[in-house]
């Protein structure tokens, strides 16, 4: 599920916990503290929905989440690092659908859980902000690529290249037009209706099946 974003900043007793466990003051080769990790990027994501990455600060940043300047810097390199690795951590790397799940089941789950996330807190806010830096930031639409659409991406090129391994795609399916069909098909519809409609990952996936199937697996 999508996480909530704190809407307080940190009390100063959270902050002493935080600053006290910062790299610096640690023994090397520790790991890093995960409760750090996940105060910054609540406080980035709350910050890029609010205010737009142009006016998103990482001075901002690390008063709101109660730690260091450097403490960010020693994590993610650039605002624009920042900004994707909290949207792609917002987004949560979906679990796999099981293995006894049919094909066009597995799919639907994928669409199933984009939906939840686009529809979530500030969700679909979050692309038009990545989008709207394309010129000025073009870093930052490079790494959510990568760093959010391309696993999407992935997930569905696996579960269509199983489904041909296993003879239920036509031979010349495009994997790469049917993945992108069913994945933009969720961004389509929001622009078109803002919403997604409930039943839309299953309308999706009934349409595209019926274009790559073998008529027997139809």
């Amino acid at each position: 599920m999508v996480k909530s974003i704190p809407t307080q900043r940190a009390p100063r007793k959270t902050k002493e916990r935080l600053n006290a466990a910062e790299p610096g003051s640690r023994v090397p080769g520790r790991p890093r503290e995960p409760q750090l990790d996940e105060a910054i990027l609540s406080t980035a994501l709350r910050h890029l929905a609010e205010k737009g990455y142009g006016r998103m600060s990482l001075d901002a940043i690390a008063e709101a989440a109660g730690v260091s300047k450097p403490t960010i810097y020693r994590r993610w390199k650039s605002k624009a690092e920042l900004a994707s690795a909290a949207i792609a951590w917002n987004i949560d790397v979906e679990a796999e659908a099981p293995r006894e799940c049919s094909t066009k089941e597995a799919l639907a789950r994928v669409l199933r859980n984009i939906r939840e996330r686009l529809l979530g807190l500030n969700g679909m806010s979050l692309v038009g902000t990545v989008l709207a830096e394309e010129k000025q930031t073009p870093e930052l639409i490079a790494l959510f690529r990568e760093r959010v659409m391309n696993r999407r991406l992935a997930m569905a090129r696996k579960i269509l290249q199983a489904a041909s391994a296993r003879g239920e795609l036509r031979a010349d399916v495009d994997l790469g037009a049917a993945m992108n069909m069913l994945i933009g098909s969720m961004y389509s519809v929001y622009l078109a209706e803002g919403s997604i409609p409930k039943d839309w990952p299953k309308r999706a996936v009934e349409t595209v099946w019926r274009g790559i199937a073998v008529p027997a697996v139809l």
